[in-house]
């Protein structure tokens, strides 16, 4: 019995701190009225660029196309990944919020999110989305552009990942 608890203790635990999740939304006519301004500047640290090199080299190696980097896309990301820092979760809480300011910007027909937390490497991170089926989906999905933000907690030095992705 112990040796039970012990082991759905280390699952838990696990799971708490390496999660991670998807979510997605088509335009509608109802959530496409919004106008907001674009953000056209934005600056990719390291590890951003690498999530995005390697995301784009596992689409190629599918036969996929490369998905195009917006700065407006990683500047929302950027927002959410300061958002769960500042309350300590890891969500997809103003999702709606986020995507619809996308299609509303952007014109875009639809948008899906991966979210991560405390993965070390990108490697890491995006070795996870992809064996998580939801995760997987959004990087296989029908889009044609992205944006990401990898952001590091000064206070505990875990990273939140937060990628959107877009069909233009």
């Amino acid at each position: 019995m112990k040796k039970m608890m012990y082991a759905m203790m280390f699952v838990v635990i696990f799971i708490t701190m390496n999660s991670c999740s998807a979510d997605s939304a088509e335009a509608t006519e109802e959530n496409s009225t919004t106008t907001q301004t674009l953000i056209t500047n934005y600056t990719y640290n390291d590890s951003e660029i690498e999530t995005m090199k390697l995301i784009n080299d596992y689409r190629v190696s599918i036969g996929l196309n490369t998905l195009e980097k917006i700065n407006h896309v990683s500047f929302k990301c950027q927002e959410h990944n300061a958002y769960m820092i500042a309350n300590n979760v890891v969500d997809h809480n103003d999702f709606t919020s986020r995507s619809n300011n996308i299609m509303s910007v952007l014109s875009a027909k639809k948008v899906g999110e991966n979210v991560a937390y405390n993965y070390k490497t990108s490697e890491a991170a995006v070795k996870a989305w992809l064996e998580s089926p939801g995760h997987k989906e959004n990087i296989e999905g029908d889009y044609t552009h992205f944006g990401l933000s990898v952001t590091t907690d000064s206070k505990t030095g875990k990273k939140y990942y937060t990628n959107i992705f877009v069909k233009i």
